[in-house]
């Protein structure tokens, strides 16, 4: 099961941000429809033990529409907050949500929604080993957990590192993990560059 949301290799936090993306045909919500939602967290899933793709095939239709809302409130909770550490100029990339005191309460209730914790097992003649455990659904646990990890990025030194990409028609986030990356994927780097060139040019025989 693909997702159509772009997975650039970021922190979940930002991958769940670029659950907003854009084409030539427009701007794009992966997480509008139950199959999207269900999508991305199959392909995020191995990237955190609170959930597997058992757990995700488990749920019913109900509580997969209630993840969805979740996961979107999440979403744009985040990218109001991105676009402050950002100051994104991006009309296109404006989250439903307006205000910073609701992106904060979002992001905070979110985080809080499903608490998880660390147990550790440990059998005589074995290796101790840590493992995942949930007060509710593993799914929704993941989503917490994914609000937690965002509230240590913006909380740290890390959230300067966050970039708005600001390639013709992107509207997606990254962290600038380089000194030389300026661009969310090459992809963009080569539509700027094309669209910088262009501009040049016009501007020459004008």
């Amino acid at each position: 099961m693909d997702t159509d949301a772009p997975l650039l290799g970021e922190p979940l936090p930002v991958e769940l941000m670029n659950t907003i993306w854009a084409d030539r045909d427009g701007v794009h919500d992966a997480l509008s429809l139950r199959d999207g939602t269900k999508a991305w967290l199959h392909a995020v899933s191995a990237r955190t033990d609170l959930m597997t793709p058992g757990d995700l095939d488990a749920l019913a239709a109900s509580d997969l529409d209630r993840l969805g809302h979740r996961l979107i409130d999440l979403r744009d909770a985040l990218r109001r907050l991105a676009a402050e550490v950002t100051e994104d100029p991006r009309p296109a990339a404006t989250s439903d949500i307006r205000e910073l005191e609701a992106a904060v309460t979002a992001l905070n209730r979110a985080a809080g929604d499903a608490p998880h914790w660390s147990a550790l097992s440990w059998t005589t003649g074995q290796a101790p080993s840590r493992h995942a455990r949930t007060s509710g659904q593993a799914v929704f646990a993941a989503v917490s957990a994914i609000a937690e990890e965002a509230i240590a990025l913006f909380s740290q030194d890390a959230r300067h590192q966050l970039r708005a990409c600001l390639a013709p028609g992107c509207v997606l986030y990254f962290l600038k993990n380089h000194p030389r990356r300026e661009w969310c994927s090459a992809g963009c780097g080569n539509r700027a560059r094309a669209a910088r060139h262009y501009q040049r040019h016009r501007g020459t025989t004008a």
